[in-house]
């Protein structure tokens, strides 16, 4: 079996990949902040990202901040593996990170070149949002009286355990590229996924009301450069996410 670094192991994705590779047998090692053994900040690297490296197989690289310093995390990453002769890095992308120029999508694009021109074997994966972050945001939305979204925007949410099946089974394969998008079952209208989450948290009689907004990424929101409907393969439901997290 292998021995794979999975960065930001104790996320929202990385826990589950960890997870699932851990119980196909393979010896898993979990990179973040604070996690023990491998505590380290991959913004400056150091003997402790060295340490956490040193005879890994494959890297899955799951860690992301919207603070802006992706780039320099994966290019300390990216020497490391390099270094300790890393076969194989497996990185977790968003799909319309080269339609929209929206910051943290341009911050993500410039890691995948990165990841590209890295000189190891590579492979890399461009999902939809997952259903956690449309909750965030509804959540942070429905604090005013009134839910104000973003007019003419749809989204097309995935499960979370989906994306991190796939990139568990990319990261024991062979390095492929850029592989196939992962979307969401289907493609939505913001208004109406924003009003199953009203009624699933009791607010249905909240009103809802779009509003246009203006600039360049905004106008490809509208577009659907996010979005990834010939790759519609999820499962999951936004529906049947709200349902499960109102049993738990």
């Amino acid at each position: 079996m292998s021995t794979i670094l999975v960065t930001g192991g104790t996320g929202t994705l990385g826990r589950l990949v960890t997870e699932l590779l851990r119980a196909d047998g393979h010896e898993v090692r979990v990179l973040s902040r604070h996690s023990e053994p491998y505590a380290v900040d991959l913004t400056k690297g150091g003997p402790g990202l060295d340490a956490a490296v040193a005879g890994v197989d494959t890297i899955v690289h799951c860690a992301s901040s919207p603070r802006g310093d992706d780039e320099r995390a994966a290019e300390l990453l990216i020497e490391a593996a390099r270094t300790a002769g890393v076969g194989h890095l497996v990185y977790i992308s968003i799909v319309g990170v080269d339609q929209v120029p929206f910051g943290y999508y341009r911050s993500k694009l410039a890691v995948e070149k990165l990841v590209e021109s890295s000189g190891l074997g590579w492979t890399v994966l461009r999902a939809t949002q997952f259903h956690d972050l449309l909750l965030q945001l509804f959540e942070a939305l429905a604090k005013v009286p009134v839910l104000l979204l973003p007019a003419g925007v749809s989204d097309q949410p995935v499960e979370v355990a989906e994306v991190a099946r796939r990139l568990a089974e990319l990261a024991v394969g062979d390095p492929a590229g850029r592989v196939a998008d992962l979307g969401g079952p289907e493609v939505r209208t913001l208004e109406s996924l924003a009003r199953d989450y009203l009624r699933a948290s009791g607010k249905r009689s909240r009103p809802v009301v779009n509003v246009p907004l203006w600039g360049a990424a905004y106008r490809q929101f509208r577009a659907g450069g996010h979005l990834a409907p010939e790759h519609a393969v999820g499962k999951g439901t936004f529906e049947e996410y709200l349902a499960a997290r109102s049993r738990r």
